[in-house]
């Protein structure tokens, strides 16, 4: 196997740089990543389901003049559909389910040359903010193995963030390119409602709130990929403003004087890290130097009531989600073919009525025009991506006591109970207490990215969140084009830098 040693050290844009000028073949780009997955992976369980065997033959199928043509790369395994190849979305229910077509943004990836070398791990269907499905087993944060990479794009983030990849595939229906990005100290963009397509099959995933696009290191390679995979599919209830320039090259335009809102309070009231909370107001007075105009405001929205309607979506998703399962693989779902967390969501979906669901997602509504209004006087609204540090691994586990409540509601029927009480939001709130930030974008539609602005004092990356207006793409990647030559942040952890 032919690699060169500093594989690791280069994104994407640089990797094509390098194969452009005849210093490295794609060949051994290819081999240096597959390298570095054997040494690495090991240790983080990052990349769950192993394509490097078929690496020459997609070789043999892209086209050699394509622009991304000979960089490798990862799926996540849920929402990245590879015609051919086991999509498990981290449940034992599809641990057999093999899709017979791409994704449109799968095709869009292997249309840019892009050679994708496997599946990264996520949580079941998508559902925690933390990667660690009994599926596949727990992935492990490449900074501190013994803490999270977040959810659900937490294989992608370990294995982006250990040098395995320059990018990998992401998607984010609640925070999850976002949260694993600042837990591992990368860049995550999550695009507005419309702008990344959704097709051929899926349409508003999560009624709108779920979107794909990729982890990166750099900024330009996630303008890069953007550049080659936005636009709406045929098909598609939602899109976006068009977009006519190029992502990429906005990083170079000459950044305005922007109006900023910040705040670092907690929108559920469950209190933030004060390093989290020095980690925005070290960004504040950098962005003040910058000449920016910043004011600690928030925008008039009730963060419990957008909880519960986040939550609200969140039961009927999965309980669909199994609904769908049946016809996908011609067999009812059982108690024992998902998590104990999982089935228990789907029973609380089951008993939401249809006019909660429905209320519930016209409150988000409510919140884009909120948004709309608040971003009259602002330019961007910053936030801690999220409140605390990453959890350790095994933290977020459902507490003995507390599964045992669950089997016991499961086995009486006695779950309608729960919901009456209230008792189901404050079992979620237990989680959202680290992550209470990020729903808001996904909710509203709107654009959002979380930037690794600081350190904490034993060394973990903390992100920063920006939130832009309706497709205000270009504004997000102008600003953090600037915010990465400014204050340039370290791109790997020092154990994966070679």
């Amino acid at each position: 196997m032919s690699t060169f040693k500093e594989y690791s050290r280069y994104d994407a844009i640089g990797l094509k740089a390098l194969i452009d000028k005849g210093e490295v073949s794609p060949q051994e780009v290819i081999e240096s990543a597959i390298e570095k997955i054997q040494d690495v992976n090991p240790g983080i369980n990052a990349v769950i389901h192993d394509m490097s065997g078929t690496y020459r033959q997609q070789l043999s199928d892209r086209n050699p003049g394509s622009p991304l043509y000979g960089i490798p790369f990862l799926l996540k395994d849920l929402g990245a559909v590879y015609k051919g190849e086991p999509l498990t979305s981290g449940s034992a229910l599809f641990k057999n389910y093999i899709p017979d077509y791409d994704s449109t943004q799968v095709s869009r990836y292997k249309n840019a040359g892009l050679v994708v070398l496997g599946k990264t791990n996520t949580p079941e269907l998508g559902l925690k903010g933390t990667t660690e499905p009994k599926l596949h087993g727990r992935t492990r944060n490449p900074w501190n193995t013994d803490r999270i990479t977040g959810g659900s794009s937490g294989g992608s983030a370990a294995a982006v963030a250990s040098g395995m990849v320059p990018i990998a595939s992401a998607g984010d229906g609640g925070g999850s390119i976002r949260i694993p990005a600042a837990y591992c100290g990368l860049f995550g963009l999550k695009p507005g409602r419309g702008r990344m397509p959704t097709g051929p099959v899926g349409g508003d995933l999560w009624q709108g709130a779920t979107t794909q696009h990729v982890l990166s290191r750099t900024v330009r390679d996630s303008a890069f990929l953007m550049d080659i995979t936005h636009g709406m599919d045929a098909g598609s209830r939602n899109y976006a403003l068009p977009y006519p320039g190029s992502y990429l090259q906005s990083l170079d335009a000459k950044v305005p004087k922007y109006r900023f809102a910040f705040t670092t309070d907690s929108p559920i009231g469950l209190g933030v890290h004060e390093e989290h909370k020095a980690a925005v107001l070290k960004t504040v007075a950098l962005l003040e130097s910058m000449g920016h105009e910043v004011t600690e405001a928030a925008p008039p929205i009730d963060g419990i009531k957008l909880a519960k309607s986040y939550l609200t979506m969140y039961m009927g998703e999965v309980k669909a989600s199994l609904l769908e399962a049946k016809d996908l693989l011609g067999k009812k779902p059982s108690r024992n073919d998902v998590e104990l967390e999982t089935w228990f969501l789907s029973r609380l979906g089951e008993i939401t009525s249809a006019g909660d669901f429905v209320m519930a997602i016209r409150f988000w509504d409510e919140l884009a025009r909120k948004m709309q209004q608040f971003f009259e006087n602002f330019d961007f609204y910053i936030t801690p991506t999220t409140a605390y540090p990453a959890p350790k691994i095994g933290e977020l586990d459902t507490p003995p006591g507390q599964a045992f409540l669950i089997k016991f509601l499961l086995a009486t029927g006695a779950t309608r109970l729960l919901k009456a009480t209230g008792s189901d939001l404050d079992i979620a709130m237990k989680n959202l207490k680290f992550t209470p930030f990020t729903q808001l974008a996904n909710l509203a539609g709107l654009p959002a990215m979380s930037v690794p602005m600081a350190s904490s004092t034993d060394g973990m990356p903390i992100g920063v969140q920006f939130i832009a207006p309706f497709s205000e793409e270009e504004r997000l990647f102008m600003l953090a084009g600037d915010l990465e030559r400014s204050q340039p942040w370290q791109l790997l952890p020092n154990r994966y830098s070679s």
